[in-house]
């Protein structure tokens, strides 16, 4: 059979179409956990001691409020990130003991919060984790409101009717 030269190109596009069609309902996500939700509330509470990993969380956090799924049950979803333990050193302006590389993701790590930010996301840091590993108050990233007790703050959010997502 004597092919025409463009027609495998043609045919691996067909395919490729077919299978994009075929994934969009998957993609879409249909999940039986939204239906008969009125509002998208959650509170993060970021433990992560890995500042690649902690990137990671951040970037699929930041995918979830803007997922066509949530924004169906929610045009304002309400997302809230709480910083408790040793990842309050990743939003410092002091990147003082961190390796080249951990300073590379450690500007992603400020940049993604900055956009999530003005996207509507809260952001929180805890107090008494900051002291703890000695993060200087005043190094902290301007974007996070500070609270005494990320615990507290938690606890807060629950009562309201936040569900809680554990990033350790």
């Amino acid at each position: 059979m004597n092919r025409k030269p463009g027609s495998k190109i043609f045919g691996l596009i067909f395919s490729l179409c077919l299978l994009w069609v075929a994934a969009v309902p998957v993609l879409a996500g249909d999940y039986e956990a939204l239906k008969d939700q009125k509002s998208v509330k959650a509170v993060f509470d970021i433990r992560n001691n890995n500042p690649d990993v902690t990137a990671m969380y951040l970037r699929l956090i930041h995918q979830a409020y803007k997922d066509k799924s949530i924004l169906e049950v929610s045009q304002a979803p309400e997302f809230v990130l709480v910083f408790i333990g040793p990842p309050v050193k990743f939003v410092s302006k002091n990147m003082d003991g961190f390796s080249a590389e951990e300073k590379k993701t450690l500007a992603e790590i400020a940049t993604q919060l900055s956009t999530m930010s003005k996207e509507g996301i809260k952001l929180e840091i805890c107090m008494l984790a900051a002291q703890a590993f000695g993060v200087d108050a005043k190094s902290i990233l301007p974007e996070f409101t500070r609270v005494n007790s990320g615990y507290i703050s938690l606890i807060g959010y629950q009562g309201r009717g936040y569900s809680l997502v554990p990033i350790y």
